[in-house]
């Protein structure tokens, strides 16, 4: 079955040779620098199940995952391995383990009465708790840093923390820990692994998928280098390929918005962040040109925090079809900017006419302009006022954007023309703050201009494809 080229040594052993490396080693503090669904989080849920459920087990197990979601999976996964290896576990579902109750942990006990609690990223957690740390997916949560420096101290009196985590660009305090092994000295005395899909696949990856695949599935027709440009070929872009799958943190020094900063604004993956609770609704409009998307984006304000509360990109519709998704929402909103540069001209026109100048601002795209949208985003993200889907394809669009200063001083945002788009979803989303904040206190204000008065300007210079 299968045309994996590279088959391991040893064809009955459970884990592949770099997980077995993994597992085996008992180091104080280990960390895996790793490429996305090459199996090290189900085998770290293997090594943390053997050692709590030992008889001579002295130290319960604190799990920590991005969310929900990442929490009750790892749980699966132990449950699992002690169902495999006939260990006596029970499990207890979701328990408060802090006194107030605000923080729940999903609780798998052994026979010797030590427990494994797998629960989602609040570092505040972690604090006042003794035994071994699993830092699951580490780079993703919120604050990486604050997550070390609570759950580090709970390891003083025994057992080993293991940090496992995927890269989330070069500022991240995930990379700072990889670099000071490197450059540093490692003063921690860090065990690091590092396994890309490239390693992974060089061990025996593929040809163990291929066990575990229908006969009918595509990926049985693959040997290894069919197989690693058909993950790239999905990738949203190299960036997050090399990221994701190749252990090369994305350059935030080049990005105008770091990955930290995007990620600390997303939904946990399991959020209904679509329900309305009845606050103010805005919306922004990117108006696709030949190549690139139309994109919407809809925010509810609560408070002072924006929330995303609808995204939607439109591709190959007629100018026709594209109205009878955008105007309902036009319509629902308080006030909507509309990208009105080239092509977006007879848009936002018909808008205007449709709902009145009051209730859609016509927006041309100029280097100023783009400037006095962009900032407001990053500005909005640093402020945590904010709330933007879990979405790889969003956030690669967000991260696309790049700012530079030309040889005269000046300040111009590019980005990258990809099939999915021309950074779209930022300027939707830019648009949609500024709509927010062009209603504030309940007084209109437009920033750009006399309202329906939008002027195309000649060809935008300071708008180049990289």
């Amino acid at each position: 079955m299968g045309r994996a080229r590279i088959i391991p040594a040893n064809r009955g052993a459970i884990f592949l040779p770099y997980q077995a490396r993994w597992v085996q080693d008992n180091s104080r503090l280990k960390l895996m620098e790793k490429g996305r669904q090459i199996g090290l989080s189900w085998s770290t849920a293997y090594a943390t199940v053997s050692r709590t459920a030992l008889a001579a087990a002295r130290h319960d197990q604190w799990v920590s995952s991005r969310d929900d979601i990442q929490a009750r999976l790892f749980l699966e996964d132990c449950k699992l391995w002690a169902g495999n290896l006939e260990l006596a576990a029970r499990d207890l579902g979701e328990q408060a383990v802090d006194p107030d109750g605000k923080t729940s942990a999903y609780v798998l006990r052994f026979a010797n009465g030590r427990r494994i609690h797998s629960m989602s990223s609040n570092p505040d957690a972690q604090a006042g708790k003794r035994g071994g740390r699993v830092l699951d997916e580490f780079a993703l949560h919120p604050d990486p840093r604050k997550l070390w420096s609570i759950a580090y101290p709970g390891i003083t009196w025994g057992g080993s923390m293991e940090v496992i985590s995927t890269h989330r660009g070069s500022h991240n305090f995930f990379n700072s820990l990889v670099k000071e092994y490197r450059d540093g000295g490692n003063p921690k005395k860090i065990s690091l692994h590092r396994v890309t899909l490239e390693d992974a696949l060089n061990d025996g990856f593929l040809w163990k998928l291929q066990q575990s695949l229908p006969e009918d599935d595509e990926r049985q027709e693959m040997d290894e280098a069919a197989y690693f440009d058909w993950v790239k070929s999905g990738a949203a872009d190299e960036e997050s390929f090399l990221q994701e799958y190749m252990c090369q943190p994305a350059d935030d020094d080049a990005a105008f918005l770091e990955y930290d900063l995007i990620a600390a604004c997303e939904y946990a993956a399991d959020a209904d962040w679509r329900k309305i609770e009845g606050g103010e609704l805005f919306a922004g409009i990117d108006i696709g040109r030949k190549h690139d998307l139309t994109v919407i984006w809809v925010l509810e304000r609560l408070g002072d925090v924006l929330y995303t509360r609808h995204v939607e990109a439109l591709k190959n519709m007629s100018k026709a079809e594209q109205e009878k998704v955008l105007w309902p929402w036009i319509e629902r909103c308080v006030r909507t900017d509309i990208d009105a540069t080239g092509l977006g001209i007879g848009w936002s026109d018909d808008a205007q006419k449709k709902f009145g100048p009051y209730k859609v601002e016509a927006v041309t795209f100029t280097a100023k302009v783009k400037e006095a949208l962009a900032y407001p985003v990053r500005g909005h993200m640093e402020d945590r006022r904010l709330r933007i889907p879990y979405s790889p394809p969003i956030r690669a669009d967000l991260r696309s954007v790049t700012k530079q200063v030309t040889s005269a001083g000046n300040i111009r945002f590019t980005a990258e023309r990809t099939p999915d788009g021309h950074a779209d979803h930022f300027w939707a989303l830019g648009l949609a703050i500024e709509a927010a904040g062009g209603a504030a206190g309940g007084q209109w204000r437009p920033l750009f201009g006399q309202i329906g008065q939008a002027q195309e300007s000649p060809i935008d210079k300071d708008w180049i494809p990289a």
